[in-house]
């Protein structure tokens, strides 16, 4: 899977108010009922949502997929055509990639009282195969724009008509959504690369498709920290934010993470293992039959059982090297079945070390790998 991966040279174009890059917008897809009282708490919430992916981030995870795209049908569902950053990747190369076609599709309220009704114009979507825009540099001009009947949704049955004829979704899904998000994808058997919070892989829905080898990290995001645009109005109250000349707003978010089922080849080398097992470095849990390893890289070489690892793990997991049997939200003894109420901290499943007093200490989450023979 070599051949289109090396010197690609992607089309970027710059926007018609002269901006450096285009920045993809995000609706988020949850709705407020009429029926509820919550609408400005909930409105606050949702609004973490928005977060507009650069061209950047995009051309970057993209290059490691080129061979999958040719001939395929790309969904973009979370992105409104006129001002999204994967459309314009995909459209701006849609020759160079050999797409067979592209669609992509906004989610647009449908409640006037909702925050977003000043945004709200109806819900649009585009199909575009290579023809209908000769043009490619009126690119903020296109036509064939159509509205859709509803809201856009992604579970609406228009959005899901589309969705069927899709080879593969791209796009920065809704955070709060991600798990309704993911089941749609598997339930319609689609290839994805998607955007998501990296503690995803420890949700009980997300977990079993890493632990199946039917879901994993795309490679070009490692540290998980990324600055993405936000709405004009989105307070910048924390540490990490900025507005750039233009007056747009930034702010950089931990944890974020591609999900794919595309394969590339740095998922199949395997990790060096360069320490020994140490029963200090390595103590067992009280609650379940495995060690402890504190750090990926410290994995021990000559440990043949289960160990319990950090779950950056993830990132240099090999499926052909290590087995992953489960997390400690999954095999975890209930501690109360192990030792006296008070001599540990209660919370949720997890692991616990002894501290060799009589007390233990409850653990960060762990996935349990197993290396292979």
């Amino acid at each position: 899977m070599s051949g289109n991966r090396v010197g690609i040279n992607f089309v970027t174009r710059k926007s018609s108010q002269g901006n450096p890059s285009f920045h993809e917008v995000k609706m988020t897809k949850k709705r407020i009922s009429p029926n509820r009282n919550k609408d400005f708490q909930q409105a606050k919430q949702r609004k973490k949502d928005e977060f507009y992916t650069s061209l950047e981030d995009i051309e970057l995870e993209m290059v490691n997929y080129t061979d999958y795209f040719k001939g395929k049908v790309i969904y973009c569902n979370c992105d409104d055509p006129r001002e999204s950053n994967f459309f314009r990747f995909f459209y701006n190369n849609f020759d160079h990639l050999g797409l067979k076609k592209l669609i992509t599709a906004c989610y647009r309220s449908q409640n006037a009282d909702n925050f977003e009704s000043q945004l709200s114009e109806q819900a649009v979507y585009l199909e575009y195969s290579g023809m209908q825009n000769s043009n490619k540099s009126s690119i903020d001009n296109l036509v064939h724009i159509k509205p859709f009947k509803g809201d856009g949704d992604f579970r609406s049955r228009e959005s899901i008509e589309l969705l069927k004829q899709a080879d593969v979704v791209v796009t920065n899904p809704p955070f709060s959504l991600f798990k309704e998000y993911c089941a749609q994808l598997v339930e319609y058997k689609k290839k994805f690369v998607i955007i998501g919070n990296m503690n995803a892989v420890t949700y009980k829905s997300i977990f079993p498709l890493f632990q199946k080898n039917k879901m994993w990290y795309g490679p070009s995001i490692r540290s998980g920290d990324r600055e993405f645009r936000v709405p004009s109005n989105y307070p910048l109250s924390a540490s990490g934010t900025r507005k750039d000349e233009h007056g747009n707003k930034f702010v950089r978010v931990k944890g974020v993470r591609w999900f794919t089922n595309l394969d590339y080849p740095s998922r199949h080398i395997d990790l060096p293992l360069e320490k020994s097992y140490s029963p200090n470095r390595n103590p067992k849990y009280a609650n379940f039959d495995a060690i402890e390893v504190s750090k990926t890289k410290d994995i021990p070489h000559d440990y043949d059982g289960p160990m319990g690892v950090p779950i950056t793990f993830i990132d240099k997991y090999n499926p052909e090297q290590f087995e992953i049997l489960g997390s400690s939200r999954t095999l975890s003894k209930p501690m109360n079945e192990v030792a006296k109420k008070g001599t540990y901290t209660q919370g949720g499943p997890r692991f616990y070390l002894p501290k060799g007093d009589g007390t233990y200490r409850r653990m960060y989450e762990r996935i349990v790998i197993k290396k292979k023979q």
